[in-house]
């Protein structure tokens, strides 16, 4: 079914809909009621209203179960994955073009995502080279709405030694994606594990670009990625010069 198709004559409150149920449900789960209207900041209530409406269209946008959550039918994830396509495209865009913070692009691109053009979708991702990922690593669905593999080891999961790169963070939380950047921790940052306390699950790390060990709890290294690498000869990343040392 052609992208264009598929989102005809659905509004801007059911795509945004769409797109939250892909985002709870991408790793297999269904999504509950109070997920959702958590997510949207919307009562319960309506959200038992709309789900019972995108299931009973023609052909239905959702699986609903009562009790069991929802699930997206395949034109359903058709159009989630058309407004997340266009959602991290401009998310970058307006980061690498036009100068905004990675904390600043969330809420830009949520006013965007809906009113924007095939065409000028395209054009924004030719003019950025085609990428794979957005600004918090988050994967960018290609034209054709395949999702790229994306890491999904978590930061907390490391232990003294293991040296990672940075992948990727939730980009809800615009206090946290500020901290982040203070600390040199984005996206392509390399870090090395030195210590960890059982009791209260800290990492305490070295951060390239950082020249003071940096200590994290589980409630920040939960939410973000990493992709385990090997050391370099020195076992330590450069924090001096803000990359590893050859």
């Amino acid at each position: 079914m052609p992208k264009t198709e598929a989102r005809e004559n659905l509004t801007h409150t059911i795509e945004d809909y769409l797109k939250i149920i892909y985002e709870i449900t991408c790793q297999g789960q269904r999504a509950s009621t109070n997920q959702i209207a958590e997510a949207l900041g919307v009562t319960p209530a309506s959200v038992t209203g709309m789900i019972k409406k995108l299931a009973s269209t023609t052909p239905p946008l959702l699986e609903y179960k009562r009790h069991h959550g929802v699930r997206l039918t395949p034109k359903g994830e058709l159009v989630a994955l058309e407004i997340v396509r266009h959602h991290r495209l401009l998310e970058l865009f307006l980061h690498q073009m036009l100068g905004y913070e990675w904390d600043e692009v969330h809420a830009e691109a949520d006013r965007l995502e809906h009113v924007i053009s095939e065409e000028f979708e395209e054009r924004i991702a030719e003019a950025l080279g085609n990428p794979a990922y957005d600004p918090h690593g988050d994967p960018i669905p290609t034209r054709d709405l395949v999702i790229p593999d994306t890491p999904s080891l978590r930061l907390a999961d490391l232990r003294p030694g293991e040296h990672a790169i940075m992948r990727r963070v939730n980009d809800d939380d615009r206090e946290l994606l500020r901290y982040l950047s203070e600390l040199g921790l984005i996206p392509g940052t390399r870090l090395v594990v030195l210590g960890y306390t059982p009791i209260d699950h800290n990492l305490t790390m070295e951060i390239e670009g950082n020249n003071k060990p940096v200590v994290l709890g589980p409630k920040i290294t939960s939410l973000i990625s990493v992709e385990i690498v090997e050391p370099d000869n020195t076992g330590k990343v450069d924090t001096a010069k803000g990359r590893t040392d050859e």
